[in-house]
């Protein structure tokens, strides 16, 4: 079983969300890419002080502890930093909610599918049982419909030029990273036999 070094990953997580305090009052896009830079030195000095922690453990750390150490940083807060980096953008404030909408599409479609052809299902991988071939197009599809529907508001409330060819391209691509997301973390749960970690967040419980 992997140990993570908890220290390094914490350090680097809040030195990732303290980058954002520091750009709230800009929205500039030059701003956003110097934030960028920002974040992937201190990806660089985490490699570097993940290492050192290794050397300097005697042999009781090893490279899979580092391993998991820079998955965690990676996977959780440089990932989520990108929300806000949209949100700043010009209409981050509507742009920001084709993320939101795409997940849930995917969820609610994806799961009713599956009951849909309780029956008839093909699985789609070991990894995570009772996902099935028909639940993931379903899910892309129906992320596809709710974000055109939420385009079509946005178009036609909020004064937005927002292209229908290009929010279907969009949608089906976060469609496509939303499930592979949602399949790491149930390869994740598997490694470390977790059943389930979602009931973090009251309401939302799921099994994987």
């Amino acid at each position: 079983m992997a140990r993570p070094i908890k220290w390094i990953g914490y350090l680097i997580a809040i030195s990732i969300a303290c980058l954002r305090l520091f750009h709230m009052e800009s929205t500039l896009v030059s701003a956003d890419v110097d934030m960028i830079n920002m974040m992937f030195c201190l990806v660089i000095f985490a490699v570097f002080i993940t290492f050192f922690s290794i050397l300097s453990s005697g042999m009781k750390r090893n490279a899979i502890d580092g391993a998991v150490t820079m998955f965690g940083i990676l996977y959780i807060p440089v990932l989520l930093m990108f929300m806000p980096i949209i949100y700043s953008l010009k209409n981050g404030n509507i742009l920001i909610w084709y993320v939101v909408l795409c997940g849930w599409g995917t969820d609610v479609f994806a799961y009713l599918a599956g009951k849909f052809f309780s029956t008839k299902k093909h699985k789609f991988s070991k990894v995570s049982p009772n996902k099935s071939i028909e639940g993931c197009v379903a899910g892309a599809i129906g992320a596809v419909a709710i974000s055109l529907v939420y385009t079509i508001i946005c178009n036609t409330y909020f004064f937005t030029n927002i292209s229908y060819i290009y929010i279907i391209l969009i949608s089906l691509l976060l469609s496509v990273i939303g499930q592979v997301g949602d399949f790491a973390a149930s390869s994740i749960k598997r490694f470390n036999n977790i059943k389930d970690y979602s009931n973090l967040i009251p309401g939302h419980r799921r099994n994987a």
